[in-house]
């Protein structure tokens, strides 16, 4: 009896044993390269040799989503009111990509003003300040908005404006070194479920050699180490457009979707449709209609009379919040109002005026705004009717303008991942 159970015992290892073999990949994966190279044979990682790191694949940054590529129709849905026509639906696709799941709030940026006040010129720091007067108006009694919906505590989770393109692009820029900065030190630890947290690790006082390190600055890992993330930036308009309408909560079998999005939920309805407490509760933060922000006391119909929190509303089916209203959002694009039919079919953007020229518009004598400074904005914001919560609809602004219904949030490419 004995003999016969370990017998059992035995073919049950060599089965798993024979599992896990089959599990192994046949031929070598950029995570699994194997121990030497399949061009000369030669092994990997010998003193004085190349060296081939370990790799588990790109993580998310922090409050970076995964974003899966595909194929989608691009373009306004919507009935095109403002008669643009700049917009017209077509086929394209995306590769996969992170996006941040919300906006970036007040609290983030200024985070951002204080490290740069550390170690950058008075210029800078003062070119990076947003413009809180955008929220002034004569007629409009604004006052406490202009001098705290920054810096006051109360709005620390609600989203930056009087932000401009530029000044986007530059918090970008800062975020990309400032994570992997944080990453070189080994400050930065994963979390449970992927992806980053920057809470540093315990320092013991009388620890001198610790201490020592900590000050000093850690040379930064190479790209080929891969622990150091791509560079945090604005989203290109078509990548914004697609993670916004989330089709992938429309999916049916295989490769089918049941249907379109007019917004980034299903639909036509601003309201919650679904059954139970919240049913019949705005979806987002929009206006909707002249002088009415937010419906009447004891039964606001989006509970913001200006911005709203970032996690105020539902995510979409990607897990992005607030891709609909509450602040417009900048993304990477240069405006053309014929981008439509000049840019690729494979993660389309329009960085400047490549193919069309700004020389083609009139905007010497008065005639065009257009120009290689005017950039799209997408989204839809407190102080806009519904019209615009639509992902395909779009507006254009000048670089270095700003507004109280702009703000703006990053991705950062998928290297090497398709799922």
């Amino acid at each position: 009896m004995i003999q016969k159970y370990h017998l059992q015992r035995a073919a049950y290892v060599l089965l798993a044993t024979a599992a896990l073999a089959s599990c192994k990949p046949k031929h070598p994966t950029s995570v699994q390269p194997g121990n030497k190279s399949t061009a000369t044979g030669i092994a990997y990682n010998q003193k004085d040799g190349f060296q081939v790191k370990k790799f588990a694949g790109q993580k998310a940054g922090p409050n970076l989503v995964f974003i899966e590529g595909g194929r989608f129709t691009m373009g306004a849905l919507e009935e095109d009111v403002m008669n643009s026509r700049d917009n017209k639906e077509r086929t394209v696709s995306i590769q996969s990509f992170y996006m941040d799941e919300t906006e970036m709030a007040n609290v983030h940026y200024l985070e951002y003003l204080n490290a740069i006040q550390r170690d950058s010129s008075e210029e800078v720091v003062k070119a990076a300040l947003p413009d809180t007067t955008v929220w002034s108006n004569p007629l409009s009694f604004n006052d406490s908005y202009v001098t705290q919906y920054l810096r006051y505590p109360a709005f620390r989770y609600y989203p930056v404006v009087g932000v401009s393109w530029v000044q986007a692009t530059d918090y970008a820029t800062w975020r990309s070194n400032a994570v992997n900065n944080e990453l070189a030190k080994g400050g930065a630890t994963k979390k449970k479920g992927g992806g980053f947290s920057l809470k540093r690790k315990s320092k013991k006082a009388d620890d001198a050699a610790l201490a020592e390190a900590t000050t000093a600055a850690p040379a930064r890992p190479s790209l080929e180490s891969g622990t150091i993330l791509p560079d945090y930036r604005l989203p290109t308009e078509a990548e914004w457009e697609y993670a916004a309408k989330a089709l992938i909560g429309t999916q049916y079998m295989d490769e089918n979707q049941i249907n379109q999005r007019i917004y980034p939920w299903d639909g036509s309805s601003v309201r919650n449709p679904k059954k139970g407490r919240k049913q019949g509760q705005m979806l987002a933060n929009f206006k909707r209609g002249r002088g009415d922000y937010a419906g009447i006391a004891g039964r606001s119909n989006d509970g913001a009379i200006i911005t709203a929190e970032i996690y105020a509303y539902p995510a979409n089916d990607f897990g992005l919040y607030n891709m609909a209203g509450n602040v417009n959002e900048w993304v990477m694009d240069v405006y053309r109002p014929l981008s439509y039919q000049d840019v690729s079919d494979l993660n389309p953007v329009r960085r400047n005026g490549y193919v069309d020229d700004s020389k083609n518009y009139d905007s010497k004598n008065k005639q065009s705004l257009i120009d290689d400074k005017l950039r799209v904005y997408k989204g839809g914001s407190w102080n806009d009717v519904a019209y615009w919560l639509s992902p395909g609809t779009r507006r254009f602004l000048d670089q270095d303008s700003a507004t109280a219904m702009i703000g703006f949030r990053c991705a950062m490419i998928g290297v090497g991942r398709n799922k």
